[in-house]
């Protein structure tokens, strides 16, 4: 029998709902995990009732060249992480104690997030170009931790 481990297991969940992003640049899925239950999940998109970038003739970032990991405020798109965070407030879950898997390392922006919101495990498949981010969870006591390369 060939289990995969907790880590596969939940990381194999946050790449599946990747597959739900609409973002035309960067697929990703996150899952926040407590006591080996999953408790929300996220995908990169628009927020409800606004259109997304394919339906508006493209990403604007893209548009203006603007290298991955840089300038969000552009970005019309809510990240997998604040969504899965915002999911989880929504549906009443604490989440603090908790893992989020997440496809790719995440963006300062989200990294904020994920240390007001106590979440003490990070665990991705993938970087990102963002040592901003890096500096903010090192500094917080949080590392990411990478699985599956």
């Amino acid at each position: 029998m060939n289990r995969p481990s907790w880590d596969q297991y939940f990381m194999e969940m946050a790449e599946l709902t990747a597959k739900r992003s609409t973002c035309i640049r960067r697929n990703v899925g996150a899952v926040i995990v407590k006591d080996k239950h999953a408790i929300a999940t996220g995908y990169n998109g628009a927020p409800r009732g606004i259109k997304h970038c394919e339906d508006r003739g493209g990403c604007l970032r893209q548009k203006l060249n603007v290298p991955s990991g840089e300038r969000h405020e552009l970005c019309m798109a809510l990240h997998a992480e604040q969504n899965a965070i915002i999911q989880a407030a929504a549906m009443g879950h604490a989440i603090e104690g908790g893992t989020i898997y997440i496809t790719h390392q995440p963006c300062v922006i989200c990294a904020k997030m994920i240390v007001n919101a106590g979440i003490e495990r990070i665990v991705v498949k993938e970087g990102y170009p963002d040592e901003l981010s890096v500096e903010i969870l090192k500094e917080a006591g949080l590392e990411v931790e990478k699985i599956g390369e």
